[in-house]
């Protein structure tokens, strides 16, 4: 169901708007655009003079999780996987030397379809999934197609949890301890991440189930796999 109401923190005109087009004439083509859609003026009302507790710092993206429409018609896709061949993720068991892992995206971007893989040996399937989402918004920026409207279609739970639900910020106020008192895992990638994102004013992230029928999903395991396949130790 559509937001009822748009907070706009940073746009050309800040405020609260009752419906997208107005919203989208105060945010389309202004740098560092940072709002939010609300199902209720006092909510929006709260976010914008900073009182919500979840407070604004991971509200600058336009995040969501499922199925839902992203508030501007992507010109981005963006689909990426992580994998690995070892035992890191068992109970009991450890990652070893020479265990297989990968990473891949994919940018589907005017008809044209970017690609970009890599391996590392000894690495978790966790890792993989979160530098793979690292390595496709650096090439996003590099190109200069961050202010792009994005959707980003993972698999991982892993990483779009800490992202869409905000655990990124309370990892890093606590210096990098869950709320539960454990080390943050993969602490300097999720750093990164958090580096990364305030660069996308436009980027919205989608869930897929993996191994079905989601043929950018498809395609970025593919890869990862072949880079897999291709990985000698010397």
């Amino acid at each position: 169901m559509a937001h009822k109401f748009y907070a706009v923190k940073k746009g050309y005109r800040p405020g609260i708007y009752s419906s997208w087009p107005e919203c989208q004439r105060q945010v389309s083509g202004f740098t560092g655009t940072v709002y939010k859609g609300f199902p209720d003026y006092r909510s929006a009302s709260a976010w914008l003079k900073g009182t919500d507790r979840r407070s604004s710092e991971h509200q600058q993206l336009s995040l969501s999780l499922g199925a839902s429409t992203p508030p501007t018609a992507p010109t981005i896709r963006l689909y990426t996987d992580g994998g690995s061949r070892n035992h890191g993720n068992k109970r009991g068991q450890h990652v070893k030397d020479n265990d297989k892992a990968a990473w891949a995206y994919l940018i589907e971007c005017r008809q044209q379809q970017i690609t970009g893989t890599g391996g590392e040996f000894g690495a978790t399937n966790n890792k993989m999934e979160v530098t793979a989402l690292i390595r496709a918004l650096e090439y996003l920026i590099d190109h200069q197609l961050n202010d792009e409207p994005i959707v980003a279609t993972l698999d991982s739970h892993y990483v779009l949890d800490p992202i869409t639900k905000g655990w990124l910020y309370g990892w890093r106020r606590r210096d990098w301890v869950t709320a539960s008192g454990k080390p943050v895992a993969n602490q300097e990638l999720w750093a990164t991440v958090l580096r990364l994102l305030p660069h996308f004013a436009k980027l919205h992230f989608v869930w897929t189930k993996g191994h079905a029928t989601n043929q950018g999903n498809n395609t970025v395991d593919e890869l990862l796999n072949k880079t897999m396949d291709r990985m000698e130790r010397d």
